[in-house]
């Protein structure tokens, strides 16, 4: 995308200014997104990106601008106001490219940039609809999104890096209202992964619109949470939400090298009950937070976190590396060329454990199942959280007795991690959306069922 001399010269000038490292990350990123309400298309919306970002390096000090335009006058003209207050005395240098081809683990079929098929995804949503009316006359509207995005990045570095990527993300997802002419009550559902269109061939329209019918029939039956301190047992998938936003942030050196992590010197001790194995991987096959490279060209790897609960690894962009001197695990990543690089969760998750889901609900006296995670806010630095759920049942003397509506879980990450005492068998992921110091990323999370011994629910019973 971006001509190799010309990259050279610009890569260049950004040395000969005194910068100790100098960087150019190109995109051209198509989009298409369509979106139906109830049985109708609401919007069709399709657009092309490109731009440059240009990153300095003095010490560890990092500027960052940003440029529609691949014109050289352009780049240098940004190099040069970037480093305007940090130019040191002028350095000679020429780049050799030594460009890397890399191998494309998660290669996708039906492409954006060949067809967009809109025809076909529109067909889903209203079939998802159609299911999700079908399963209940107090179903009263749905909303639906079908999202399909082909970024193509090139990178250069002034210590000669030339590679690039190709990333096709694809997430669908459905949310549906149910009503009984009083009040109302949401369900959802979603699927998403590193992959084209073909995504939809392993989605069933029909399982999708029951699923989020499903749970919007539960929760209009629901009673009021009861609150307090108490044992809850998580869902497996996007219960990890969790783990992700409590513990995995404060695991990024991006909180780490400023010491605003609770864990910043933790590493080698039991910061987690020993039953916790938790790991952020990026090489798991068309994941939606997997990539073949992470956003400063290094190869993605799995990253072991914790193991039987001891602290074992941070992720580590190049900054943090240089920050705090542990290796970089291939988690520089960036929502666009608008953002410099940043240490960022991929696929992060709780590894799967024995036990059995019978036995974590029998073993509690009074307490809760929150069988479905939705969003919450994050304390940074601390861990603190709030998260509603979503989806959750009283249980009382080992039997769950009724659904539950308004519950809150609120404590700590690092408090959580050590209130884990029972990991199950039945682990799943889930796609999601992680947002951060450099932009909104696609991410999954993930893990078993599992029960945490003591936490605060929040409720209005």
């Amino acid at each position: 995308m971006l001509n190799t001399s010309l990259a050279q010269s610009v890569i260049d000038h950004g040395i000969s200014l005194g910068a100790d490292f100098a960087e150019l990350f190109v995109e051209r990123s198509q989009t298409n997104m369509v979106s139906t309400l109830s049985s109708h298309v609401q919007s069709v919306q399709s657009g092309i990106d490109f731009g440059v970002g240009v990153r300095l390096v003095y010490g560890t000090k990092v500027l960052y601008g940003y440029t529609n335009k691949a014109e050289e006058d352009e780049l240098k003209r940004i190099i040069s106001e970037l480093a305007a207050k940090d130019r040191r005395d002028p350095r000679i240098s020429f780049t050799n490219f030594d460009y890397r081809q890399v191998e494309d683990k998660h290669a996708a079929n039906r492409l954006l940039s060949t067809d967009p098929e809109v025809d076909s995804k529109v067909a889903f949503l209203l079939a998802t609809d159609k299911a999700a009316r079908a399963a209940s006359n107090m179903i009263s509207q749905t909303r639906g999104t079908c999202g399909q995005v082909e970024q193509k990045i090139e990178l250069f570095n002034s210590e000669g890096l030339h590679t690039g990527d190709i990333r096709n993300y694809t997430r669908a997802f459905l949310v549906a209202i149910a009503s009984d002419g009083s009040e109302q009550s949401t369900g959802s559902w979603n699927d998403g992964g590193l992959m084209g269109w073909e995504l939809v061939e392993r989605m069933n329209s029909e399982a999708a619109g029951k699923e989020a019918a499903r749970q919007a029939l539960v929760n209009l039956s629901a009673k009021p949470c009861p609150s307090g301190r108490m044992p809850v047992v998580l869902g497996n998938g996007f219960g990890g939400v969790i783990f992700h936003e409590a513990c995995g942030h404060l695991l990024e050196t991006t909180s780490v090298a400023k010491k605003a992590s609770v864990f910043h010197d933790k590493m080698g001790e039991m910061i987690a009950n020993p039953v916790v194995n938790a790991v952020d991987d990026g090489t798991m096959i068309k994941e939606r937070g997997s990539i073949n490279i992470d956003d400063e060209g290094l190869d993605s790897q799995r990253t072991q976190l914790i193991k039987d609960g001891k602290l074992t690894s941070f992720l580590v962009d190049r900054i943090g590396s240089q920050q705090t001197g542990f290796a970089r695990t291939g988690s520089g990543r960036r929502e666009s060329y608008k953002y410099a690089p940043a240490s960022r969760m991929r696929n992060t998750f709780i590894e799967p454990g024995n036990a059995e889901l019978d036995d974590m609900i029998g073993s509690m006296e009074r307490g809760i199942y929150a069988s479905h995670m939705g969003g919450g806010s994050v304390q940074p630095g601390t861990g603190e959280f709030n998260f509603a759920v979503t989806e959750g049942y009283y249980v009382e003397n080992g039997k769950i007795l009724y659904p539950i509506k308004a519950a809150t879980l609120i404590s700590t990450g690092p408090k959580v991690l050590k209130e884990i005492s029972m990991v199950g068998k039945d682990f799943a992921l889930a796609s999601g959306t992680c947002g951060s110091v450099s932009g909104s990323i696609p991410t999954t999370v993930g893990q078993a069922t599992l029960k945490v011994d003591d936490i605060l629910v929040g409720g209005n019973a």
